[in-house]
């Protein structure tokens, strides 16, 4: 069984020393296979915040992708926001922004949403959904196929539609379609998984709370999601779990275990009718 770990929203420069020493113990506990971080992962992409940030990642003891949150490109600086956005990202983890993971278990595939000429939405384009979806439609049945976004790609709450992710209608089509079965977000601050509705074949919209940042949302405490997959899962069974800080026990806590089932129905057929599709 492959062990996921989903960080977002570190926003290094306002983290909280014991909840990072909390989380670090958190992934020694739990020892994950992939670490996940979905974005902003600075406050103001400085560079002391990116070392800061690449010195805690280097603790935790696992392989790591790490993508680009509108947080991660400079803000005050406009000629580095235009011309060079993501030097220091790439500076701290490399100049990959879309790194892929993949194992006989796990197929992980992160997208770049931001824009250096939009100041917090995000955006995601016709060519990065199809470059997803090839991917997509060439993973193994046995591989839990999740793709990495900084936006959410659904909301629960009125107030965070602005907060969808441009694009995320017809990126949702064709991933489900393809064969996707998560999709990951961060960005507001509000750990949730969420069924998505009128699609190819199921697919949850999981996000992920503000890990380590004082900047949490109406109170709810410093968040993050641990996910359970492999070939000896009962019956396909996929296990998100949230995790919280607890100030009173000085250490994150699970607090809520959501149980998902991937379709494996009619994977010749999709495999086929994607094909025709590219």
């Amino acid at each position: 069984m492959s062990v996921l770990l989903q960080i977002s929203d570190l926003h290094f420069g306002t983290e909280q020393a014991p909840v990072v020493e909390a989380l670090v113990a958190l992934a020694r506990q739990q020892r994950p296979d992939l670490v996940v971080l979905s974005g902003d992962i600075t406050q103001r992409a400085r560079t002391a915040q990116f070392q800061a940030a690449r010195a805690f990642v280097d603790r935790l003891g696992a392989p790591v992708l790490a993508m680009p949150g509108n947080h991660d490109i400079p803000l005050f600086n406009l000629w580095a926001r235009l011309h060079h956005p993501y030097a220091q990202h790439a500076a701290a983890f490399g100049a990959d922004l879309e790194p892929v993971h993949a194992t006989p278990d796990l197929l992980v595939v992160c997208v770049n949403t931001t824009r250096a000429w939009r100041h917090k939405h995000g955006e995601v384009s016709s060519l990065q959904i199809e470059r997803v979806a090839r991917r997509l439609a060439n993973a193994e049945t046995t591989q839990l196929r999740i793709v990495v976004v900084h936006q959410p790609v659904a909301v629960t709450r009125a107030e965070d539609v602005q907060n969808l992710l441009r694009g995320h209608e017809a990126a949702l089509r064709r991933w489900a379609a393809a064969g996707a079965d998560i999709v990951m977000g961060g960005h507001i601050h509000l750990p949730y998984v969420m069924p998505l509705h009128d699609l190819a074949r199921p697919l949850w919209a999981v996000q992920a709370g503000t890990a380590v940042s004082s900047r949490v949302r109406n109170g709810l405490p410093n968040s993050v999601n641990l996910l359970r997959w492999g070939t000896a899962s009962p019956d396909g069974q996929c296990l998100v779990e949230q995790w919280d800080f607890s100030s009173v026990e000085q250490a994150f806590v699970q607090v809520r275990c959501t149980e998902v089932r991937p379709s494996r129905d009619g994977e010749t057929e999709r495999r086929s009718l994607t094909s025709r599709a590219d």
